[in-house]
């Protein structure tokens, strides 16, 4: 079962599950903000991906941050302290899968070649 992790309002999050669906993969969404995020799930991302992919600092979240603030996110820590805080600052959609490598961010064609190769 695949799982699909992010935020309910974000447009990317709606282009993923709207590709999702048309293309009939069952999987489950799990809403950063209602369904929470633990520190050991927060760390296996840390660990697949770096804390570096995961940052989203092109998004409001992390503009909105005073400088003195994102100077100090400079290491795994202090990245995975801040995206425990708000994570919204993390970057979506997240797509996992038992055995497979994690696939973060969307577009049509990673998509695609992510499910044909399962």
């Amino acid at each position: 079962m695949y799982t699909l992790y992010g935020i309910k309002n974000c447009d990317t999050i709606k282009k993923a599950r709207r590709w999702l669906e048309e293309h009939q993969v069952e999987y489950r969404f799990h809403d950063y903000r209602v369904d929470g995020l633990d520190s050991d799930l927060l760390q296996r991302f840390i660990d697949a991906l770096g804390w570096e992919a995961l940052l989203n600092t092109r998004g409001t979240t992390w503009r909105k941050l005073d400088e003195s603030l994102r100077s100090t996110i400079n290491n795994a820590q202090s990245a995975a302290s801040l995206m425990q805080e708000m994570p919204a600052i993390i970057k979506r959609p997240l797509l996992c899968a038992p055995g497979k490598p994690m696939l973060l961010g969307f577009n049509e064609s990673s998509y695609e070649k992510f499910f044909n190769e399962v």
